[in-house]
């Protein structure tokens, strides 16, 4: 057994990354702003948004080229100054994947603001709390989800309300399907005084000029609260634009050839970085899907429109290995398909690999580093089981959880278990008027991510779990992932999730959530004898409960907190 220390500021993974990336990377200053400017101005009539709907059996799409798009952001931004907006206010875009979305992103980015991504399906306390937090003035909506925002808008900073209606942007076909269909059956959303109609701030014209720098905050985003309470994230221009010239070099991309597809969120950090930062850089052709749940819908956008990138979250890949249908699809013009947000399960992997054809890479990141800091090479050395390897510019290592301070020991080719810190350039500026939280979370340079995990001797790394969803039983260490991964084996379970609970004798017990695949005929004791022969004995849930589906965030990340709060209700 060889114990000794890792190589510490050194990066031994530098020498499995693949041809042509670079160790290092530098964005010489660049703003956002000027991403679109540039790529519009290089490949005007290349298609810049698709946005195909599912509907009647159908897939109906619109489309924007790159010179449509940056009128429609110049006419968006020119408008927001009109408004009153000026340099550092904060714009709350209340959107899913949409033209709409996109236009004004990029309206604010360009004028100065800090653009404030909200999900779409917060309840009313969770966008008031936001809305509270970054004192946005102005938000940008759909008219289905004006109602929740004017019902918080007295007690927030919010002064109007740009109300969008999604047939804006569908096909002529489809614009009198929904018309006469979906419309029919609710009454036009009247608006207050002082709000106003999103097409009516399209009018064409340029905004005044605006001076950037690339370290001033471009972009807020509040971080999932899987362990918490949300908190907003600054995000520089350069943290953003370094990140996605991260994303560029890993996965070998030119300008103006790409597809992407852009399935997860785009007020996530991945969504935004990987989809919308990345495809406006490459001038790639953004695909937006506004309901990644309709797996038959994205199915068919997949064959329809033969993407080469489409960054995936682990439960997307798990829907569409168990559609009926699968084969059917031609899916094998994905050749970049990074997949990150939660643990990636190795039974889901070589699955989707088995019967699409497609090789996910994992990766990891965080709304903290803008996000991705680590992923295995696209091409390369793809390691199943690991998240990667660092990004360019990017140093990361395993410490020791008491202090945070010592590199972990190796334990023959792996650490022994700590947590994984990382640094680099994309690391956020801090937490939106939150000094103590960024300085508990960003020490010395190094964000702690509270994930639980260990590097391999070759640079690889790999996550076991959260630090906070360690379960301790009699003293024993037991990582959730663990035992999922060991469930998530079983042929009857479709998802799984696991926590601990409190126990007057051991401290905490193992609870395993289930939900079966349908028909299955799945109990309680062929699962725990399926684990007896898996895993060691303490680490056996105590009890298991059957459901028909698991909490998950807007990302489709499974939340072991909203299990654990149920669990501490029910216990109250």
């Amino acid at each position: 057994m060889n114990t000794s220390s890792p190589p510490g500021n050194s990066r031994p993974w530098l020498n499995h990354y693949e041809a042509d990336v670079p160790h290092d990377i530098n964005a010489a200053g660049r703003v956002l702003s000027d991403l679109l400017p540039g790529s519009a101005s290089l490949f005007p009539n290349r298609s810049a948004l698709v946005f195909p709907v599912a509907a009647a059996g159908r897939l109906f799409h619109t489309t924007l080229n790159y010179s449509q798009l940056q009128e429609k952001v110049n006419a968006f931004a020119a408008s927001l100054q009109t408004l009153g907006i000026a340099k550092g206010d904060r714009v709350a875009l209340f959107l899913p994947n949409c033209p709409q979305f996109v236009i004004a992103y990029l309206g604010a980015i360009h004028i100065g603001a800090i653009a404030v991504p909200v999900n779409p399906l917060y309840s009313a306390r969770e966008a008031e709390d936001q809305l509270k937090d970054c004192g946005a003035r102005i938000a940008v909506t759909l008219d289905n989800f004006y109602p929740l925002i004017k019902e918080v808008q007295a007690r927030t900073p919010l002064t109007r309300v740009i109300v969008s209606r999604i047939k804006e942007y569908f096909s002529p076909t489809l614009w009198l399907l929904y018309t006469l269909t979906k419309e029919r059956k609710s009454p036009r959303i009247r608006l207050d005084e002082g709000d106003i109609r999103f097409q009516k701030l399209l009018t064409p014209g340029n905004p005044i000029p605006v001076k950037q720098s690339a370290e001033e905050t471009a972009v807020l985003l509040y971080t999932g609260g899987t362990t918490g309470g949300s908190k907003g994230v600054e995000l520089t221009h350069s943290n953003l634009m370094i990140n996605a010239l991260q994303n560029k070099a890993w996965a070998h991309l030119k300008e103006g050839v790409d597809i992407n597809l852009a399935a997860v969120p785009m007020f996530h950090a991945f969504g935004s970085t990987c989809c919308l930062i990345l495809g406006i850089l490459t001038a790639a052709t953004l695909v937006l899907v506004g309901n990644p749940t309709d797996t038959s819908g994205l199915l068919k956008t997949i064959d329809r429109f033969q993407p080469n990138i489409f960054p995936v979250v682990p439960t997307i890949l798990a829907s569409i290995n168990n559609h009926p249908n699968v084969e059917k699809y031609d899916l094998t013009s994905v050749k970049v398909c990074p997949c990150a947000g939660s643990p990636l399960p190795k039974s889901v992997q070589t699955t989707f690999i088995r019967k699409t054809g497609v090789h996910p890479a994992e990766g990891y990141g965080l709304t903290e580093a803008a996000p991705v800091t680590m992923g295995n090479p696209p091409f390369g050395d793809n390691r199943l089981g690991t998240i990667g390897l660092p990004y360019p510019s990017t140093l990361a290592r395993v410490v020791d959880i008491q202090t945070g301070q010592r590199d972990m020991p190796f334990n023959g080719d792996w650490t022994e278990p700590g947590e994984i810190i990382v640094k680099g350039p994309q690391v956020m500026k801090g937490f939106w008027n939150r000094p103590l939280e960024t300085a508990d979370q960003i020490r010395n340079g190094w964000l702690h991510t509270g994930d639980i995990g260990q590097m391999h001797r070759d640079g690889y790394f790999r996550i076991i779990d959260r630090l906070k969803d360690l379960i301790i039983r009699s003293g024993m260490k037991i990582y959730p992932a663990e035992v999922e991964g060991i469930l998530h084996e079983h042929p009857d379970v479709l998802e799984a999730l696991v926590i601990g609970i409190p126990d007057d004798i051991r401290g905490e017990q193992v609870k395993a959530f289930i939900v079966p695949r349908p028909e299955s005929s799945l109990d309680e004791v062929e699962v725990k004898d399926f684990c007896a022969r898996n895993l060691a004995k303490f680490k056996i849930p105590s009890c298991i409960e059957f459901r028909s589906s698991l909490p998950k965030s807007a990302v489709g990340k499974p939340l072991r907190r909203a299990l654990r709060e149920e669990e501490q209700a029910e216990s109250a």
